[in-house]
């Protein structure tokens, strides 16, 4: 989506952008180094936590989708249609292979959550990890017939080339939650506040929210997120 954003933003403030597209963990990270000038991450009690150390500045709610459950057809652990937790329970239960990001991310750490919801603290072999990107992951766990947790977005973009099925979806524990963060220079003197400052004012103006509205409709016949801007945030995903 970015590669849709980020030529309209440069049109409309004359600002030229570099991305690094790293999970959420990582991008907390440099923003705290101060290598970062604002964030797009979708991590929300680790973002809480960074906000509340003092070197980040605002923070604003931009746009919403989805994680879903997936699996092999076959569902050796009878997941289907399930809650997540109560899927998560089962997957352990059946010692099914669970394929982990394992790469602190915001899926990473949304997986993790489920877990703890499902009182499973998960390990053996059926557990494994790739400390690589969604692509990847999703990559390894189709060629495993391996459930896994996925973004919503990039499961539907690599659909064709996966033997996976969305299992379980839909219930309030797998709402994605995307925040935009400026940076501030109590991180670091070379970070720009001013372009952090543009760049958040942007994707949450009319406009911008009608971009992600509007990203892959053509492609997919849905939209794969939800603009968010000015929404009270207790209320998503209702």
């Amino acid at each position: 989506m970015l590669d849709e954003l980020l030529p309209a933003f440069t049109r409309d403030s004359g600002w030229q952008v570099k991305t690094v597209a790293v999970g959420s963990g990582q991008a907390i990270e440099l923003g705290r180094r101060g290598e970062a000038d604002v964030l797009l991450v979708h991590s929300p009690a680790a973002e809480e936590k960074f906000v509340a150390e003092g070197s980040a500045g605002s923070r604003r709610l931009v746009m919403h989708n989805d994680f879903v459950l997936l699996g092999p057809r076959a569902d050796a652990a009878k997941i289907r249609g399930k809650s997540s937790v109560d899927a998560m329970k089962e997957i352990a239960g059946a010692q099914a292979v669970f394929v982990s990001r394992g790469d602190d991310s915001g899926t990473h750490s949304k997986e993790k959550d489920l877990w703890s919801k499902a009182g499973v603290t998960p390990g053996g072999t059926w557990y494994q990890s790739t400390g690589q990107g969604m692509g990847e992951t999703l990559r390894v766990a189709g060629e495993k017939e391996a459930y896994t947790l996925s973004d919503r977005a990039t499961y539907l973009t690599q659909r064709d080339t996966l033997a996976l099925e969305v299992l379980s979806e839909g219930d309030a524990g797998l709402l994605n939650v995307y925040h935009v963060i400026e940076m501030t220079k109590k991180s670091g003197s070379r970070v720009r506040p001013d372009g952090a400052k543009a760049f958040a004012d942007w994707i949450v103006a009319p406009p911008a929210q009608r971009l992600i509205g509007e990203f892959g409709r053509e492609k997919f016949g849905r939209p794969l997120f939800t603009p968010d801007a000015g929404a009270d945030e207790a209320t998503l995903g209702q």
